[in-house]
């Protein structure tokens, strides 16, 4: 008898090798290459039952094949069309994942729930029926065209989505599925590659989007082999910390639409809320002027946000100073408190600094430089920031601000919520044209000096 082919594939990258490596040769991974058997897992059942199986695929002229415009499928939310790119391609297979219990199940329910006019089958390998309209209930959701089927075998939800035809196919989640032509358990890697490719092929065969829910690892990404992200045309991630209300959509790729966007969710006791205009949400309602507060001018994805940047200074207690930050890169905080104390003169080794985003956002637009360090004075000295002055800039280690890009967006949402005035880099006044046009005081600056000299005179 010949002997069984064994090799190893790397579950970060895709990548085998024919024996076991500690270190993956393409990517560097450690202990990430597993045990794969090419001969027990022939697709030969999962194949033969897909649409369009017995046809053979013959080259085609690329001017004979039409290119007209895509007529998108509206999904009734307007921040997930905003991610997708104006809504869901026909074949296209979507990749959702996130932290558990960040609302991923109730994103899709609540999106299937809304497509009026729409079949939806929408296959569960975690919950029951009874569970998901108990969820459907809280939502206050009708049913409508959607289907449900709790079913964790990839050949009888292909069986079942011939004979239903939906629209859309919604998978809850990736790694609960599992198919007879191979030989392992649910999520493993066989599995999870196995049953991709398969949904895939059904997808491109008969032109229904297919929506995945993936889980997601201890590091932060997601579980499975990263050939399942190569696979799918658009990944999602669902992100916010469970502790806060806002929820924030991500592209991380999208074949059909810029990863530049982002929507904003609400979440609420009836389900995920989108939120039109999140800078009104993220600033405090209040004209109470209090220290250690500055709104930054900063931009997520391809939407302008103002937000809070919140900074309390004060004694060190013990021996040690403490650096805190919530919401913003700890070492560029270190790197701007030494900007202040070399280029400035203001003594803070000695003393305690914690950084706070408002609002539970994590923000890594360097524009955010300048209101971090406006802060942190602010808090310092004690003398508060003016509540209608906002603040966009990049602050470099000699002291200087450095322009920003899409300048002209965050003057127009600060003048848009009624702010009086806002601090830009000196660079970026040619970008903005003529400033007579804005009703918003705008204030350039060179130096961090000359900027705080205009805030705290």
């Amino acid at each position: 008898m010949a002997k069984e082919k064994t090799i190893y594939v790397c579950s970060e990258c895709g990548a085998d090798s024919p024996k076991w490596l500690g270190r993956c040769p393409a990517c560097g991974a450690w202990n990430s290459l597993h045990e794969f058997h090419p001969a027990r897992t022939a697709p030969a059942v999962t194949r033969t039952a897909l649409p369009g199986a017995g046809r053979t695929p013959q080259p085609v002229s690329l001017s004979a094949v039409r290119a007209d415009d895509e007529v998108r499928i509206d999904t009734g939310d307007a921040e997930l069309n905003r991610v997708l790119g104006g809504g869901l391609v026909a074949g296209e297979v979507v990749l959702l994942g996130g932290e558990p219990g960040i609302g991923k199940s109730t994103l899709l329910l609540q999106t299937v729930l809304g497509m009026a006019g729409r079949r939806v089958l929408y296959v569960s390998g975690e919950e029951s029926e009874r569970q998901i309209k108990l969820r459907a209930d809280r939502l206050g959701r009708r049913g409508g065209d959607c289907l449900l089927l709790c079913e964790t075998s990839l050949e009888s939800i292909l069986s079942h989505a011939r004979e239903v035809q939906p629209d859309l196919l919604v998978v809850d989640s990736i790694q609960t599925l599992a198919s007879d032509a191979a030989d392992s358990g649910p999520g493993s890697l066989v599995q999870v590659r196995e049953c991709a490719s398969a949904l895939l092929h059904y997808a491109k065969a008969t032109d229904v989007p297919v929506v995945l829910i993936g889980h997601i690892t201890k590091e932060g990404t997601l579980a499975g082999p990263k050939v399942l992200e190569h696979i799918v045309d658009a990944v999602i991630q669902f992100e916010g910390d469970r502790h806060y209300l806002y929820r924030i959509l991500r592209s991380v790729k999208n074949r059909f639409g810029s990863t530049a966007e982002l929507g904003i969710y609400e979440m609420e006791s009836d389900g995920l809320r989108p939120v039109a205009n999140p800078s009104e949400l993220l600033l405090t309602d209040t004209d109470e002027a209090l220290s250690g507060v500055a709104v930054a001018a900063t931009i997520e994805g391809a939407r302008p946000l103002l937000i809070e940047t919140q900074a309390l200074v004060s004694t060190a207690a013990y021996g040690t100073p403490q650096r805190s930050a919530t919401g913003f890169d700890l070492r560029r905080l270190n790197m701007l408190l030494a900007v202040l104390e070399k280029r400035v003169g203001f003594k803070l080794a000695q003393k305690d600094v914690f950084l706070n985003i408002a609002g539970g956002l994590r923000v890594t637009d360097p524009a955010i430089d300048l209101s971090v360090i406006a802060a942190v004075l602010s808090s310092n000295v004690d003398t508060p920031v003016d509540r209608r002055t906002a603040l966009a800039g990049e602050v470099g280690l000699s002291g200087e601000i450095r322009p920003v890009t899409r300048i002209a967006q965050r003057v127009s949402e600060a003048e848009k919520l009624g702010f009086r005035r806002i601090v830009v880099p000196r660079h970026n006044l040619k970008s903005l044209g003529d400033p007579a046009r804005h009703h918003i005081e705008i204030t350039p600056a060179d130096k961090v000096e000359e900027a705080l000299r205009a805030l705290f005179g």
